[in-house]
């Protein structure tokens, strides 16, 4: 059976993708056209619509008490703002030559052709599952959607002990490895790099490690995991390394995400060196008048190396489906590019970056400087001020911002932001010296911490220079 677009006399578009730019585009373009001009059809293979990915790691923690709390908007609230929301619901292959997609209902087996004039896809990433003897057993867990953290949850509940393994130590990695010591349990990181956070220089990252030493985390670095050991019901039971083996009654897998373009590749659709797929500003799939993408599942511009890269943030994802949306809907809206800003933390210690790092720079071919110090979140006398640790890179002669990391506790993180927007804009750092920050004893020392490493970034920039 196909469902013919246009059926209602207007045009349809047909959403691939329930979650966050997917929803969002599908919600924008309802704004602006009304259901006789525009029917909206959209596919959604889990439970859930428009959630929070970035809570999992807080609500298997326990901060987040109520998985309906990362729920934005629900299928039922969508469905009343005539949105033909289709759940539990896979498509299968997009015809791009026929203008359509077939799609299986999940519960019944049940397969169809829906026709579109415009088409979205939003199919987000899929956690990165190593090929090894074990990867798939019972007790081992990807963290991306609704439906996996339910499932980790439903482990912990039923687990005999109290051990857990994470594999990988980036941002996924990290915070769960919070989440699992808050559940009380004894924590193992391994990791294949020789520091935590690889989206950090290594001598950042290496800050990360000591905190999470400290926290009673046992860290593993420069280990590549070989297998997830099994026990005789078959549940992960351990982790195996080239030297050793550690004991797990649950096995993390936070070794990252990849886009989730198997759909987009089948049908011919262009995609980047990351596997994500390549649009242009609006968000059009590049050579394809009637097809956007948008999400976890597309390359963006990097604004300071001038290189496509692939960044899963919800962020993106949100704007990204603003822009699809308003375009869709007869609106014009570009979408810029990143600057590949992330915060994060473990426990107290917050953890932040922007720009590029050591190798990224070297990758693109540019000359820098760097320049790290230490300081304090508030002014040093008063009550509560903790370190903090900035490194900024420069390029060589022009003083250019290239890129921030800041380690450190409360009020670290967002400070990152200030670093954000000078990347965006351009600014040198001998510019952002002069740059006029909010202070006040409880917020601030009288020189910001930014703004020191801004001074000595661009005094090595002179140095260089000379």
């Amino acid at each position: 059976m196909t469902m013919r677009a246009g059926a209602h006399g207007g045009e349809r578009l047909v959403v691939i993708g329930g979650d966050a730019a997917g929803m969002s585009a599908a919600s924008q373009a309802r704004r602006l056209r009304t259901p006789a001009e525009l029917e909206i059809v959209a596919f959604e293979r889990g439970h859930f619509t428009s959630y929070s990915a970035c809570g999992i790691p807080y609500w298997v923690g326990g901060d987040v008490p109520d998985r309906d709390r990362l729920i934005a908007r629900t299928p039922e609230e969508h469905r009343a703002r005539d949105i033909g929301l289709r759940m539990r619901t896979e498509v299968t292959e997009i015809d791009v030559a026929g203008h359509r997609v077939r799609a299986c209902d999940l519960g019944s087996g049940a397969e169809s052709w829906t026709s579109y004039d415009k088409l979205v896809i939003a199919t987000g990433a899929r956690p990165i599952r190593p090929e090894m003897p074990g990867a798939d057993a019972p007790g081992v867990h990807g963290v991306q959607t609704l439906d996996d953290g339910q499932a980790l949850l439903d482990t912990l509940a039923r687990a005999r002990g109290r051990r857990a393994v994470v594999v990988g130590a980036g941002y996924i990695g990290v915070e769960m490895a919070e989440a699992l010591i808050k559940r009380g349990y004894e924590v193992t990181v391994v990791n294949r790099g020789g520091a935590p956070m690889a989206t950090l220089d290594p001598d950042m990252g290496r800050l990360v490690r000591t905190a999470m030493t400290g926290l009673g985390i046992t860290m593993v670095d420069d280990a590549e995991v070989t297998g997830i050991l099994t026990g005789d019901d078959g549940r992960a039971c351990g982790v195996a390394t080239e030297d050793a083996e550690y004991p797990a009654d649950v096995v993390v897998l936070g070794i990252g995400v990849r886009p989730e373009t198997a759909l987009a590749r089948a049908a011919g659709l262009p995609l980047g060196g990351h596997g994500g797929l390549l649009t242009d500003r609006g968000m059009r799939v590049r050579g394809h008048e009637d097809i956007w993408a948008g999400g976890d599942c597309v390359e963006v511009l990097d604004l300071v190396s001038g290189q496509e890269r692939h960044i899963a943030l919800g962020t993106h994802a949100n704007k990204h489906g603003q822009v699809i949306g308003t375009n869709v809907g007869g609106g014009y809206a570009t979408f810029p590019g990143v600057v590949g800003t992330a915060v994060s933390k473990v426990c107290d210690l917050e953890i932040a970056r922007t720009g590029l790092r050591e190798k990224d720079a070297h990758r693109v071919g540019l000359r820098f400087v760097t320049a790290t110090i230490e300081s304090t979140g508030r002014a040093g006398y008063y009550p509560g001020a903790s370190p903090m640790t900035v490194k900024m890179l420069a390029e060589h002669r022009t003083g250019r911002l290239l890129g921030v990391q800041i380690v450190g506790r409360e009020g670290a993180a967002k400070r990152v932001d200030i670093a954000a927007v000078a990347l965006t804009a351009g600014m040198t750092v001998d510019g952002m010296t002069s740059l006029d920050l909010g202070y006040a004893p409880p917020f601030s020392p009288v020189w910001d911490p930014v703004l020191v490493a801004a001074r000595k970034a661009a005094a090595e920039v002179r140095t260089s220079a000379s």
